[in-house]
């Protein structure tokens, strides 16, 4: 009997690029047809205060992740290594300007923000954004750019990898499916969710080329899982802080019949899936698991709210909360994300002598990993320092070279197992 990654291993090489140029000229729609007469009533007479603020903060997102998609989709259209790559690429293009004119004209007419232009409605939302958007899209700015450059087949998948499978398929997929429920649910804005069924339809298209398209790019070149599982664990504290609501006020979610929790689980599983069917299972990338694959995705989805709440990862707003529980979380992350392969002879001890915290200790012992709170004598390596310094290293605000260079960190013990934390942890 054949495995679910089989089946849809088999279902991805049975689509071709052809058939997905042939669903979109099917599935092509306008921004124009959709009537928001209704939509102007239900937003400004039966949503409240809260329930306008929560949906705005969502619907810039997507609004402007929709401008910053279609103004970078033009290098990954000149680096398609075939025509047919190249021509639906060209498709998606097109869709995505329709998106964006789609929510200029939701914020506009609807929400009156902005002065008739798409600059201005952008201008009007921009503060709308959290920092986890800005920075992942920042990110996929500078992907685009690199490809422009080098339009090598491992470069070409890593730029696929965060434009289809992190930014579509891990981030707007769960926030769409949030949005169309509620808005089915309640029976309210019937023009703004015909048209998210509409940028549905049309995202699920692009997703299914993006796996296919990474799926024969790895064929072609092993290189290609080094180049995403490199990107993944760069972005991964971005993207896992896009959904951060203002001030944590978690009714942005909850006043629509939904936590956070249940929108990260989603994109979490999203993710799952969409890399087995590329024939990329996450447990399959070198080097350190960028995600802990022996949690299910529901204990992903909480240990990264956990971390994002104590300050660990994402946005700094102060110092790290240094409460045990929440340590023994992060040490237990950090010990499930360790390369064993990368430890000199199969094992070793490495010790974390924090000034303003407990100690703690990870014991990496042939191919497994243990970290416990505690002082450990004649430890391999020990790297003395704050523990918010080695937070601010983790969460990706700080180099660990500068931050040793300027005793931040500092380290004692074996040199050359220092050396090797770039492999052990990623970095």
């Amino acid at each position: 009997m054949a495995t679910a990654t089989e089946s849809s291993r088999k279902a991805i090489d049975s689509v071709s690029y052809e058939d997905l140029y042939r669903r979109w000229e099917k599935g092509n729609w306008s921004a124009w047809d959709l009537d928001f007469t209704r939509d102007h009533t239900d937003w400004h007479e039966t949503f409240n205060d809260l329930e306008r603020d929560a949906a705005l903060w969502n619907y810039s997102m997507f609004f402007h992740g929709e401008d910053s998609v279609t103004d970078n989709l033009s290098p990954y259209i000149d680096a398609a290594p075939t025509e047919e790559q190249t021509y639906f690429l060209a498709t998606q293009q097109v869709d995505e300007a329709r998106h964006a004119i789609f929510f200029n004209r939701f914020m506009q007419e609807v929400v009156e923000r902005g002065s008739g232009t798409v600059a201005s409605s952008l201008a009007a939302t921009r503060p709308d954004l959290s920092w986890g958007f800005r920075k992942t899209f920042a990110r996929l700015d500078s992907v685009a750019e690199e490809l422009r450059k080098d339009r090598s087949i491992p470069n070409f998948a890593r730029s696929i990898f965060m434009y289809h499978f992190l930014v579509e398929a891990t981030l707007a997929q769960p926030g769409q499916h949030f949005i169309e429920s509620y808005v089915d649910e309640r029976g309210v804005l019937p023009g703004f969710g015909e048209g998210m069924k509409n940028v549905s339809r049309d995202e699920q298209r692009h997703i299914g080329f993006g796996v296919k398209c990474l799926s024969d790019l790895n064929k072609q070149d092993p290189d290609c899982k080094a180049a995403v599982a490199d990107l993944l664990r760069e972005v991964l504290p971005f993207i896992t802080a896009v959904f951060v609501p203002p001030n944590w006020d978690r009714r942005y979610a909850e006043i629509f019949g939904s936590t956070i929790e249940d929108i990260y689980e989603q994109g979490m599983t999203s993710l799952d899936q969409k890399m087995r069917s590329a024939g990329m299972p996450l447990e399959s990338l070198p080097g350190p698991p960028p995600i802990p694959i022996d949690l299910t995705p529901r204990e992903r989805a909480e240990r990264a709210i956990a971390m994002l709440e104590a300050g660990y990862i994402g946005e700094k707003t102060g110092p790290p909360q240094k409460d045990p529980v929440k340590i023994g979380m992060l040490f237990d992350l950090i010990s499930r994300s360790v390369d064993t392969s990368a430890t000199p002879n199969g094992g070793a001890t490495i010790a974390w002598d924090f000034s303003d915290a407990e100690p703690w200790f990870i014991r990496i012992d042939n191919g497994n990993t243990q970290a416990q709170q505690g002082r450990l004598e004649n430890a391999d390596l020990v790297l003395r320092c704050r523990f918010e310094d080695w937070v601010d290293v983790i969460a990706r605000r700080r180099d660990p070279r500068v931050a040793m260079a300027t005793g931040k960190i500092r380290p004692k013990g074996s040199v050359r197992l220092l050396l090797r934390m770039g492999k052990l942890f990623g970095r």
